[in-house]
């Protein structure tokens, strides 16, 4: 493709530029505005200095990765809700046998978590979680902090779901969800091993070290302390906890109707028994209508009716509700909502293998993914918009913004001029072709980001390989898939995953933890090098 003419040239690269600093530097002084509004002036600007036509601009917008975006997102937020992230957080202390097998369980849980469920999505639910292990067993958080970020980038690479670069080479290449499991399962699972044993290598003397018993903290991780992603609800709104201030609450004002004298008594079983002592001095007409105002208390709780034990007759006098009543109703209760809560949990764990199934079947991965989002959503049966709030629209308007601007900075021919200079030295049917063509995935990945890149030379890439096979652009969009994912390992700007891992830790309450731009180097740099090459070699 020839260069635009050259206002257009100089104005899109105006644009894209503008654009690209905004990514990647989303706080800068003279213009603070965020990823997702750059993006969106990006976009503006090819429009407003006519790089591309309005109507170019909207059919740049590709909206069966928008749509299969949105429907990973909206599944994680029910997985959430199920608890899915939680059992992953508590896999990661259970039954550890010291620090190295700490880390190892890390980089093997972060990795398959990404393949599933994305890899901001893991970081987001992990790094809380592997602060508080770390400072449980008195360890230095930052190569578990560096096993979690890196583990996520190199595992998300597996899968079509794994990350942003990976939806738009899946549904560009035509490849289905097996045939990118396959060929890239045996490069994520040697690269998080290879991965792992770096992390080992380069702090085993750090992770050996043990201090005094006496140093070591205490602290005892409940079950939600493991703190939930940006896309994910609170609590489950049709789950009912007995032991929680809102129960005792409740209690209390029943009591407090009925048996004024005796409020705040009944919060206790040692209150329940001068509560039982009160009653005996109640007279027949007291007990009468505080066992009818009892009853409609009781009928009152989630539609649940208590049986009939009194008959509605002035002259008979029945027994007050006694704290045995109240017990055997929190039991009942409680175990109902046990039941209902596993079962539906069961149901969303249904849902997601069903998705998997479908996607590995060769279904529409778009719209497989919306249909489990709503099969989720009727089955949780309850108002929809609190778990819809979640989703990232955000990140959305981010995608929609960058492919406008992309699109506008292509037809001004600059990347199809630079690839026509590289193409030559990057044929992926040599050895040599395939280092230089990774050396420039790996370059631009972390210069413009790995999303754009898969943008700007996916489609060139793919027609310089299909020129040589059908199975060699099968190859090249697979390298590319690889080559940009585990790019972003090599610095702490690389990918969004690091960026969240460094953030959520040093917002941590009680144990933040500041993870340097020089501590990441100093590991992502032989790592990224080292993965990427051996990966490569296990691409088919």
């Amino acid at each position: 493709m020839a260069l635009a003419p050259i206002a257009r040239v100089v104005l899109g690269s105006i644009a894209f530029v503008i654009f690209w600093v905004l990514a990647v530097f989303p706080a800068v002084p003279f213009l603070p505005i965020g990823r997702t509004a750059g993006s969106l002036l990006g976009a503006m600007l090819m429009v407003l200095f006519r790089v591309i036509s309005p109507d170019q601009a909207y059919a740049a917008i590709d909206l069966p990765i928008l749509g299969l975006l949105f429907g990973t997102m909206v599944v994680s937020v029910y997985l959430e809700k199920a608890d899915m992230f939680k059992y992953l957080g508590k896999l990661l202390s259970w039954k550890s046998k010291g620090a190295w097998d700490l880390l190892c369980r890390i980089c093997l849980i972060s990795a398959v978590s990404s393949a599933l469920f994305t890899n901001d999505t893991s970081c987001v639910v992990l790094t809380e979680f592997v602060l508080k292990i770390a400072r449980q067993h008195n360890l230095p958080p930052h190569p578990f902090l560096l096993a979690l970020a890196s583990s996520a980038n190199i595992g998300s690479a597996a899968t079509p779901i794994g990350n942003p670069q990976n939806l738009v080479i899946a549904l560009q290449s035509k490849l289905s969800f097996a045939e990118f499991l396959m060929g890239i399962l045996p490069a994520m699972l040697v690269g998080v091993l290879v991965n792992a044993l770096i992390l080992l290598s380069m702090y085993w003397r750090l992770l050996s070290v043990h201090k005094d018993e006496e140093n070591v903290a205490t602290e005892v991780i409940a079950e939600e302390d493991v703190y939930s992603h940006r896309f994910s609800p609170a609590t489950m709104s049709h789950s009912v906890n007995f032991n929680s201030q809102e129960w005792n609450c409740h209690l209390e004002s029943v009591n407090v109707q009925n048996y004024p004298e005796n409020t705040g008594k009944i919060q206790s079983p040692r209150n329940r028994a001068s509560l039982s002592e009160s009653e005996s001095h109640t007279t027949p007409s007291t007990t009468q209508d505080s066992s009818s105002n009892s009853d409609a208390s009781m009928e009152g709780i989630n539609g649940m009716h208590s049986p009939t034990w009194q008959e509605n007759s002035p002259s008979k006098t029945i027994e007050p509700r006694d704290s045995q009543f109240v017990d055997s109703w929190k039991k009942k209760y409680s175990l109902i909502m046990k039941w209902k809560r596993t079962l539906w949990k069961s149901c969303v764990y249904a849902v997601m293998s069903g998705m998997l199934v479908a996607l590995l079947l060769g279904l529409n991965m778009s719209w497989t993914a919306i249909t489990a989002a709503l099969a989720l959503v009727v089955l949780d049966f309850q108002d929809a918009r609190p778990s819809l709030e979640k989703v990232s629209y955000s990140l959305l308007v981010f995608f929609c913004g960058m492919f406008i601007t992309v699109d506008g900075f292509n037809k001004t021919g600059i990347p199809s001029a630079m690839w026509d200079f590289v193409e030559p030295y990057s044929r992926v049917d040599h050895a040599s072709g395939i280092a230089v063509l990774a050396l420039v995935v790996l370059f631009l990945s972390n210069l413009a980001s790995n999303v754009p890149t898969v943008l700007l030379l996916g489609g060139r890439v793919a027609a310089s390989a299909a020129a040589i096979s059908k199975a060699d652009e099968k190859k090249a969009w697979l390298i590319l898939a690889w080559v940009s994912t585990v790019a972003g390992n090599l610095s702490l700007l690389g990918s969004a995953a690091n960026l969240i891992v460094c953030e959520q830790a040093r917002r941590a309450p009680n144990h933040a933890y500041t993870l340097t731009f020089w501590n990441h180097l100093k590991f992502g740099l032989p790592s990224t090098l080292i993965v990427t090459a051996i990966g490569l070699t296990l691409i088919k």
